[in-house]
């Protein structure tokens, strides 16, 4: 009771002496619109992929998305595994000059694959001789330079002639387009987890080649690299290998270095 008498004395001194300190305001009263999600200072995943997602295509959604947050120009979106792609990577490799272009003048970093796509010789050439053998690194979604180049059109004309007499700057890979047989060995669901969520499915894309994808997430391609093992495009260090028992995948192991998730197929 003499505590509680001691502190309502302290407040009415404070609040006396400062009466805006002791009935000052909510916070949420200094921040009328929504307030910040949890993931705040971090920006918000959805706001990430959209634009990164625009880049690819709409220039007015990419302007409009860094008027409001200018620091969005740098904004990176992993699609999965490590896949990780800027709006100017996006842009980059589907050869929109005009949302790149717009991009870099609003701070966006720069790099190779952007500089080759835009013609920019030199700077590929800077790069290529300060550092041997990066014309063999690939970019988003396991994208080659020399891909990218090519989606830069005739204004990367002599770039293209400059990576011709260079080893290692194109040769993209193929994702694999399964038989019968192939299909019967991997095609189906492979939980990892108690949940229903905990699951990733392995098809067939509209375009014919093997997918892995989890429930609610992104569906990737598979690139093989031994039998019964692929890695998903812009991750070549992740390996996914299956286990095999009687003609039928049982189990899909992923490695991503130390971490190791094993899903079991689900038998139905």
């Amino acid at each position: 009771m003499i505590e509680q008498t001691r502190r309502a004395f302290i407040v009415g001194i404070v609040g006396a002496g400062a009466g805006t300190y002791a009935l000052a305001d909510s916070p949420q009263d200094d921040n009328p619109e929504a307030p910040p999600d949890d993931a705040f200072p971090r920006q918000e995943l959805s706001i990430v992929r959209e634009v990164v997602g625009a880049s690819h295509r709409d220039f007015a959604r990419v302007k409009a998305l860094i008027d409001e947050r200018p620091s969005l120009v740098n904004a990176a979106w992993d699609w999965g595994f490590g896949d990780w792609e800027t709006g100017l990577g996006a842009a980059s490799h589907v050869g929109r000059r005009d949302i790149a272009e717009l991009l870099i003048s609003r701070g966006a970093r720069i790099d190779i694959f952007a500089a080759a796509m835009l013609g920019q010789l030199d700077t590929v050439r800077t790069i290529i001789t300060a550092c041997p053998g990066i014309q063999k690194t690939r970019g988003p979604h396991g994208i080659s330079l020399l891909r990218h180049v090519e989606a830069g059109g005739d204004r990367a004309k002599e770039v293209a002639e400059y990576l011709a007499g260079i080893q290692g700057a194109g040769g993209d890979e193929t994702p694999m387009s399964p038989d019968e047989d192939a299909k019967r060995i991997y095609l189906g669901n492979y939980r990892f987890g108690k949940r229903d969520s905990e699951q990733f499915e392995i098809k067939v894309s509209n375009q014919g080649v093997l997918e892995i994808q989890r429930q609610g997430g992104f569906a990737q391609r598979l690139f093989r690299t031994a039998e019964h093992e692929f890695h998903p495009p812009g991750a070549p260090a992740v390996r996914i290998r299956f286990e095999i028992d009687n003609g039928r995948a049982r189990r899909a192991t992923v490695t991503d270095g130390s971490r190791v998730i094993v899903g079991r197929r689900i038998i139905g």
